[in-house]
């Protein structure tokens, strides 16, 4: 069974009560799946939970090089010469990415996110497609830091062939 969930804000990647965090049981019934990955507290978007160990493993696993896609709003319009540098791999704290795909998008028709991002007045924001095969800890926020556009609100929109599309914030659709 695989599970396609819309994981809104503020949502902790587990079934799992912390303090009074809301999680996956606050929105799935099914209690036989697990994440294939995870989704930041701070991040939105899709989530894949199976009861198929194999395949929680191959979705989860670098090693497999599942491709991700997250829908980026960074502070700033990111100039081409800086998303070549996530082309070509960024070197961060814990070494070496992956080259990513990369490239300037019109904001995408997504949901208002509660609450809202912080709005500089002075400061423009723009929207990234960017596109990983590995999968660290708060990898993509800080690849777009690393080149100097911080992360202001982050949706994985795609993981390998599966899509968040037809899926609502905090829904579900059961694949078979």
């Amino acid at each position: 069974m695989i599970v396609l969930f819309n994981k809104p804000f503020r949502v902790l990647s587990q079934f799992s009560r912390e303090g009074d965090k809301q999680t996956l049981a606050d929105f799935i019934d099914i209690r036989t799946v697990y994440p294939a990955g995870r989704l930041d507290y701070d991040s939105e978007g899709l989530l894949i939970l199976t009861d198929d160990g194999r395949l929680q493993q191959r979705i989860a696993n670098p090693r497999y090089s599942k491709e991700k896609e997250y829908w980026v709003q960074v502070e700033g319009v990111a100039a081409e010469g800086d998303l070549e540098r996530l082309r070509t791999g960024v070197t961060l704290k814990d070494g070496p990415t992956r080259p990513a795909r990369v490239r300037l998008i019109e904001p995408p028709p997504v949901w208002d996110r509660v609450p809202p991002i912080r709005q500089r007045k002075h400061i423009p924001t723009s929207w990234l497609s960017l596109t990983i095969s590995e999968g660290r800890n708060r990898q993509v926020r800080r690849m777009t830091a690393h080149i100097g556009y911080p992360t202001l609100r982050l949706i994985r929109y795609r993981v390998g062939d599966w899509t968040l599309n037809g899926i609502p914030p905090g829904e579900y659709r059961v694949e078979t």
